[in-house]
């Protein structure tokens, strides 16, 4: 049975201030609540079908879950078709010491607002393999419920870490490079995979900031095919951007 205050905190969490009022956030979706189950992440409350809970009582540990029917998870979604399972976590301690890694590729971005862009280059760093992603302080949320969503689970396996991008970057080791992604930049095509590096990626409204400017050390562009100068895009999508220098420096050869 789904109590009348359990569906008011859920529906709360759907806010950042809620979120970190009470320390928490939510999962929606089997693949995405099985990686955190997986993962560190405590494990809160998990409301589940009858149907979902006896067909992965295999797959994971789950302690005390509350079944519910249909109904009543449509009143905690955030979906507009609910799926069979949603899961509250305790939000991941935030980091008070940032160390960069020397053995591989991080992620920086700079004021990323748009949710699913947020979703879909931490779900891109997963597929290639790097877990820190450091988020200027006007970021959107990773804990979001639709940056959660989109990252279909990776979330549970990347560190996200909201700072001062300018300071990370003054105060980074000598030997890792900046990557910076403009149009203007040199292309893709110059550069080899790198085992150590920042890449900067900003918002596809204003692009990198120009306090952020000084600090990079490369200035890279994807190229472009489209030939019709009177009539082709602007700019790439961030997160499409974000995959295709992650490909570039991470692995092409």
């Amino acid at each position: 049975m789904l109590s009348k205050s359990k569906i008011k905190l859920v529906n709360q969490l759907r806010q950042k201030k809620h979120r970190q009022l009470n320390n928490m956030f939510f999962v929606e979706g089997s693949r995405c609540t099985i990686d955190f189950l997986n993962s560190d992440t405590s494990l809160i409350d998990l409301f589940a079908t009858e149907e979902w809970l006896e067909n992965n009582d295999q797959n994971v540990k789950i302690t005390n879950p509350i079944a519910v029917n249909k109904k009543e998870l449509k009143k905690i979604s955030a979906l507009a078709n609910p799926s069979d399972v949603l899961a509250v976590f305790e939000l991941p301690s935030s980091e008070t010491i940032i160390k960069i890694d020397n053995s591989n590729l991080s992620i920086a971005l700079d004021n990323i607002s748009d949710p699913g862009n947020l979703g879909t280059i931490i779900r891109t760093a997963d597929w290639f393999g790097i877990t820190d992603i450091y988020c200027s302080n006007n970021t959107v949320d990773a804990f979001n419920p639709k940056v959660v969503q989109a990252t279909m689970g990776s979330l549970s396996r990347t560190n996200i870490v909201y700072t001062d991008l300018h300071k990370l970057l003054s105060n980074r080791p000598n030997n890792i490079p900046v990557f910076g992604a403009f149009l203007d930049g040199i292309s893709l095509h110059e550069y080899e995979p790198h085992e150590a590096g920042i890449i900067l990626i900003g918002s596809e409204a204003h692009g990198i900031s120009n306090e952020l400017t000084p600090l990079i050390d490369n200035k890279i562009t994807i190229p472009m095919a489209n030939k019709n100068i009177d009539n082709r895009p602007e700019s790439l999508n961030a997160s499409v951007a974000a995959s295709i220098i992650c490909y570039a420096l991470k692995i092409r050869t």
